[in-house]
């Protein structure tokens, strides 16, 4: 029986017609050899759309189908499964994207439709040799692994939690709550950062159904969705977290010193330490790297004191592995070291800070114990911030960090507040960004405590006499200004951690541009990876703030819960294969594979393929030195067949006349109608 296709050329409302010629490409596909029937329909993923589709298969009998419209990310799973209410298999479909490949890169529309047809007798031509394959169900274990336990991090687990399922929660720090624990107020309605992620931070500790792990690190993951098995590697803690009552006598007789990274380098903190009075867990955590006992065999005083026997300089690392269903990344951001910004004067003059560092000068915690001061002791008279630091700059990060105008207005009120209303205060900004709830609001507020705003990037801060001077242009006056300071703040960018690349390795998604982990899709699927069972939540995939990161977080926490409730999953069949008679054993795949599914078979001395590990990525089939590795769907005759399709019109090997001209060409937009 030979091939009966049909053929959809979507308009895309304008996105495609704007440019393509959909009823002319939707006539010269209907000539293609094979084609059944060809029709032009106005938005083919609607209702009506797919209605048209179904109805064809049953009526001409096709047995393979072209759909040509948006990307194949957006709406190739929509079709397939359009075909296969009809009784299709949804491999038998080809996808041809002619939104963002043709009419939104080519500015001539005789060009675009053109290129239109190359990409549709392209997919004519490669889907008659698509095969039949077919997904498999698994089973989904119901415990759910999140790393990292900032806020999103904490939100997701309590969510999780909440549904009577496991969470292993994993965080590499000494306690939880991320850089929201170094807050001390939150815009835009200065409720204490404290008091609202506190209670979080203790539910979690509290929670029989999360299994919280401090002072860790996820070293390895394996398995596919629904199955994964993850390594989580211990770090010696050298106080037993099971005997520790977190009375603090250890911490007030250690003698060694070291600076604090919790208050950004303001101040020192002991070899034996715990971030804060709030500290969830409360058990300090001993520095080994600088330990007297640890590293020469002396001191230990904190072991002597301690009233419970916590201390246990013989702690070594440990390894635990768990079974999991689903991995919530919750790895958070870093703020940008602004050092290499000489001209900002950071490491240079005393009295620039960046913002974090401002964060814990004004926390009740902090190293002035809340009190905004000069490093004189001395409360400033005048100061000034500097935003997009890092941010919106083509040197460094051209994204907006979104939160640094509102942080910016917060800092700008706190000073008015705790220094005095006759402080002046100066803000050097690019444009005012603020979108949330309740921001503009709070901008206004700021605007009318007397806050000046200077519309311009500074060009430098230098230091005369006593005084910091602010260099720049306003450029709403369209002149140069020259501001005395006492202090200066930088409003630096949020960016991705600087072990994100390793992170992305071991969970195996895929960073974009600005290094953040990279969605599925950026707005039907800004939670989803592109590796299955593993979700985004929080900072970690884009700057945000605090109400956005725990909204994604609860999203990607409903997305491992659809998991673990429904209990299977389907497997995609789109894997690789070794063609055990062309493969020559040279294990160059082995090595090549980001998700070890590849396995050397000693006894016939050929590598095999672990189809449930596979994601088909092409690794393996596009590096084979002998072609034995190929990809199911894509394998090479049908990659050839497309690339003859596509430059069969481009040599002018269109069908000559009357062959093929079994379609009936259908462009009246009227769904079902042959």
């Amino acid at each position: 029986m030979g091939n009966k296709i049909g053929v959809y050329i979507c308009h895309c409302g304008s996105n495609i017609a704007g440019k393509v010629d959909c009823e002319d490409v939707a006539r010269y596909a209907g000539k293609l050899k094979d084609v059944a029937v060809s029709r032009d329909y106005q938005f083919m993923c609607s209702d009506p759309g797919q209605e048209m589709v179904i109805k064809d298969i049953r009526e001409y009998g096709l047995n393979r189908v072209v759909v040509a419209s948006c990307s194949p990310r957006l709406h190739e799973k929509t079709f397939q499964k359009a075909c296969a209410r009809a009784g299709l298999n949804p491999y038998l479909m080809q996808h041809a994207c002619i939104r963002e490949h043709c009419s939104w890169t080519t500015a001539d529309p005789d060009e675009a439709t053109a290129k239109a047809k190359h990409i549709v007798e392209a997919a004519v031509d490669r889907v008659g040799d698509h095969e039949k394959l077919f997904s498999r169900e698994v089973d989904v274990l119901p415990d759910v692994m999140v790393v990292g336990a900032g806020i999103a991090g904490i939100q997701a687990s309590l969510d999780i939690a909440k549904s009577g399922h496991k969470v292993h929660l994993v965080e590499k720090s000494p306690s939880i709550g991320g850089h929201m624990a170094q807050f001390d107020k939150t815009f835009p309605t200065l409720d204490c950062a404290a008091c609202i992620s506190t209670p979080k931070m203790v539910a979690v500790s509290q929670e029989p159904n999360i299994n919280l792990m401090t002072w860790s690190e996820v070293e390895d993951v394996s398995g596919f969705v629904g199955n994964y098995t993850v390594t989580v590697k211990h770090k010696p803690r050298y106080v037993n977290e099971a005997i520790c009552t977190g009375c603090g006598a250890c911490l007030e007789k250690c003698p060694t010193k070291a600076l604090n990274e919790f208050n950004e380098g303001l101040s020192m903190r002991k070899a034996i330490y715990r971030n804060s009075p709030q500290a969830v867990p409360s058990t300090p955590v001993i520095d080994g790297s600088i330990c007297k006992k640890i590293t020469k065999d002396k001191c230990g005083i904190c072991q002597t004191i301690c009233p419970t026997g916590a201390i246990d300089y013989t702690m070594k690392e440990t390894h635990e592995v768990f079974n999991v269903g689903s991995i919530v990344l919750a790895t958070g951001y870093d703020a940008m070291d602004p050092t290499p910004l000489y001209e900002y004067g950071f490491g240079r003059f005393d009295n620039v800070y960046t913002a974090l560092q401002f964060e814990r000068l004004n926390n009740a915690v902090g190293p002035t114990e809340g009190k905004i001061v000069l490093k004189n002791g001395e409360a400033p008279k005048s100061v000034g911030i500097i935003h997009c630091v890092g941010s919106r700059d083509k040197n460094y990060h051209e994204y907006c960090s979104r939160t640094c105008c509102m942080y910016a207005l917060k800092f700008d009120h706190l000073i008015k507040d705790k220094v005095g209303h006759d402080t002046k205060v100066y803000n050097f900004y690019i444009d005012m960004r603020c979108f949330g709830k309740g921001y503009e609001e709070f901008f206004k507020r700021v605007q009318e405590e007397g806050v000046t705003f200077i519309r311009g990037r500074p060009a430098e801060v230098v230091q005369e006499d006593d005084s910091l001077v602010i260099v720049g242009e306003d450029t709403l006056l369209g002149m140069n200004v020259r501001v005395p300071v006492d202090m200066v703040i930088l409003c630096t960018a949020m960016e991705a951690r600087s072990d994100t690349n390793e992170v992305a390795r071991i969970f195996g998604v895929a960073q974009g541009q600005d290094g953040f982990f990279l969605e599925e899709h950026p707005k039907l699927g800004p939670v989803s990876t592109a590796t299955d069972g593993v979700f985004l939540a929080g900072a970690c995939q884009g700057p945000k703030d605090i109400p956005d990161a725990v909204a994604h977080a609860s999203g990607g926490a409903a997305q491992a819960l659809a998991l673990a409730a429904k209990g299977t999953v389907s497997i995609s069949p789109t894997t690789s294969w070794i063609d055990p008679d062309v493969c020559i054993g040279c294990k160059v795949c082995i090595d090549l594979c980001p998700y070890s599914a590849i396995e050397f078979d000693e006894r016939r001395q050929i590598s095999v393929i672990n189809e449930a590990m596979c994601k088909g990525c092409g690794s393996c089939a596009g590096y084979c030195p002998s072609g034995a590795a190929q990809i199911k769907h894509f394998n090479q005759t049908q990659i050839f067949n497309e690339i003859d399709g596509m430059l069969g019109m481009m040599f002018d090997l269109v069908p000559p006349e009357g062959e093929g001209q079994i379609a009936e060409a259908v462009s009246d937009n009227q769904p079902g109608e042959a």
